[in-house]
């Protein structure tokens, strides 16, 4: 694998590089509340500036606003980004994860409707995907969708630890259609629109504390017949797009939780932890997992390029990236002493929001699943409920709680 750019490449990276340099003096800072609608805005604002010069949705296809570059140029976009010190894009989940889902699934109609105010942040959506009984076994959704007489849907129900949604214009959501079928083949994905009647959004208070997370409610919620993204019965094909670019997001090529070169210059800086051997080995031992992920993602996006689908590689990814970067923190932590913990330092964020990703995009045990019987070959594990109606197992589930 050669790890230069090639001459396309590297002209890109200059044009990249020469537009942030003349416009990163307008870009709002990289960190804020996002409870703090000015801080929202001028993200907003921001991502508005990136799009208009072709720095929003690189790897869209040009007829729905993007570049139709390749992953590569993606990543070098981000590394681009890091390296002037700006925000990037505001709408990472719309743009990153369920935009591509609507180009691949969506309606002519949905297409040209909701992908261009997406890709300029002037509606920035949400993921509605997890219920507090429902989130590693997604396809166990107990929200429900009943179609009515007219043509319309009613929907009922909850979602939780929903990013955005107390700004967000649109969600995608997976919902359940038919409960007399195996839970995978009753499910459809829904546009909702989050100021519709009936749907109300509460913040959910993090230990950083900000309310990044949100729970949702939906009480007789109507929705029309073209809100159905990628036909009804088929969310959990739908859902599967979203995921695959949702832990593609979260694992790959991405520094943004764990900079092997700020980790060195923060252990580097203290003259007694950079003479001290556990350091140092610590030290060794999280610069090598993080290096790994960076390589590992490398070779995924040589398959992309080529036009091939990662694997469970994705997952792998982002299980040791998470694990890595707190592994990371923890260190950092530990150099830096009691200053880690001041509100205003990065630290003090990153130590207490980086746990939580453990479960974000699958959580680590599921993944681990994934990856042991997908590319170790290992045995499956039994699967009771196959082939099963979903209300006959919920009403054994009730039996057993009784």
């Amino acid at each position: 694998m050669d790890l230069n750019d090639t001459p396309e490449q590297a002209e890109y990276r200059e044009e990249v590089r020469a537009w942030l340099e003349q416009h990163k003096a307008q870009a709002p800072p990289r960190s804020g509340s996002y409870e703090d609608k000015a801080y929202v805005d001028a993200r907003r604002a921001w991502q508005r500036q990136l799009a208009e010069a072709g720095l929003a949705g690189v790897t869209w296809p040009r007829e729905y606003g993007g570049q139709g570059r390749g992953p590569i140029e993606q990543v070098t976009l981000n590394q681009e980004i890091s390296r002037a010190e700006v925000p990037g894009i505001l709408d990472v989940i719309g743009i990153g994860m369920l935009g591509p889902c609507i180009i691949a699934h969506g309606s002519e109609e949905q297409k040209g409707r909701y992908l261009g105010p997406m890709l300029h942040g002037d509606e920035v959506w949400c993921q509605l995907f997890s219920e507090p009984g429902a989130g590693s076994d997604l396809a166990a959704v107990q929200a429900r969708a009943r179609h009515a007489d007219d043509g319309t849907w009613t929907l009922n129900g909850q979602k939780v630890w929903t990013t955005n949604a107390q700004f967000a214009s649109f969600g995608l959501l997976l919902t359940r259609t038919d409960p007399d079928v195996p839970k995978h083949k009753g499910l459809t994905m829904f546009i909702v629109p989050m100021d519709a009647d009936g749907v109300t959004v509460r913040g959910l208070r993090q230990i950083s504390g900000e309310a990044e997370f949100n729970e949702v409610f939906f009480d007789a919620v109507t929705l029309d017949a073209d809100a159905i993204v990628g036909g009804e019965g088929n969310g959990w094909a739908t859902a599967l797009t979203v995921l695959m670019f949702e832990r593609l997001t979260i694992g790959f090529g991405s520094d943004s939780f764990g900079s092997p070169a700020r980790l060195a210059e923060t252990v580097a800086a203290d003259e007694a932890a950079r003479q001290d051997p556990e350091v140092r080995e610590r030290l060794g031992h999280v610069i090598t997992e993080l290096l790994s992920v960076r390589f590992n993602g490398y070779r995924a996006l040589t398959a992309l390029a080529k036009g091939q689908i990662p694997g469970p590689e994705a997952g792998l990814a982002k299980v040791t990236m998470v694990n890595a970067a707190i592994a990371a923190t923890d260190l950092g932590a530990d150099v830096v002493g009691p200053d880690a913990l001041d509100p205003d330092s990065d630290w003090s964020y990153l130590i207490s929001f980086l746990p939580g990703l453990k479960s974000a995009g699958g959580t680590e045990q599921i993944l681990r699943n994934t990856i042991g019987e997908r590319v170790l070959g290992l045995p499956s594990e039994p699967r009771l409920d196959k082939g099963v109606p979903f209300s006959e197992l919920r009403s054994k589930e009730k039996e057993a709680v009784a």
